[in-house]
């Protein structure tokens, strides 16, 4: 498989180990200051850029009738013309806030956990993230998919990272140099406290993750989900 690398910061670099040790070939290494070309050799092509380029990256592959996939967060306020651009063109994209197939089951467990815990109204949600200071975005997008996961499922109706109103979670946020990723959910009350916890040992897990939805997105058409690529039923 011809993978195109869009973003070549310290993920890229790690997909790209990953993707050569699963006998694939890098065929466009694009960081902010290089062009897409050798975009259209790619059979696909992944994304993990920054912000402000992740919009023109998926664009770029979708006009071109490259399937990608996107690991960016901080740019969701546009990922409805990115769906809508996609079907237009019959293409092929997956986003996802966290590529990790520990944390895409740790998603389903703290949606399994809300659906229990939404009768008992003497337990409050929160959330810690802790990144490394590199991080652009807070909170990460995985607290954010976390938050929207107890939401569905409950009484509260937004998160924040302020002090919290009724119905808010609080999530705070950390940086901390060299934390790949570690995201907490707690109901507390007042006799105790539940923890589900996921702690990322290094960024290989997104790596991979990564990887193995580009293989399986090649062939297909449609936008799609982590819960797709690992065959989890909603």
């Amino acid at each position: 498989m011809k993978i195109a690398l869009l973003g070549y910061g310290k993920m890229g670099k790690v997909i790209e180990q990953i993707a050569l040790e699963r006998g694939h070939e890098i065929v466009l290494r694009k960081d902010q200051n290089t062009s897409y070309a050798g975009l259209q050799q790619a059979d696909v092509a992944i994304d993990f850029s920054i912000p402000d380029s992740a919009i023109a990256n998926i664009s770029e592959c979708l006009q071109t009738g490259i399937p990608v996939i996107s690991g960016t967060t901080g740019w969701l306020a546009a990922y409805q013309k990115m769906v809508d651009l996609c079907e237009d063109k019959s293409g092929s994209f997956i986003y996802a806030s966290n590529f990790s197939l520990g944390v895409n089951i740790f998603f389903e467990l703290n949606e399994y956990l809300a659906k229990i815990m939404i009768n008992l109204k003497q337990y409050n949600v929160s959330m810690e993230e802790i990144h490394h200071t590199q991080k652009l975005d807070a909170p990460s997008g995985t607290a954010i998919t976390l938050a929207e996961g107890v939401i569905k499922h409950s009484d509260y109706s937004n998160w924040t990272l302020e002090t919290p109103i009724s119905n808010e979670i609080h999530i705070e946020a950390k940086r901390i140099e060299n934390v790949p990723g570690t995201h907490s959910v707690f109901y507390d009350s007042k006799v105790d406290q539940i923890e589900i916890k996921h702690t990322a040992h290094s960024r290989e897990g997104f790596a991979l993750g990564a990887v193995i939805a580009a293989e399986w997105l090649v062939g297909k058409k449609g936008v799609f989900t982590m819960k797709d690529v690992l065959g989890i039923k909603s």
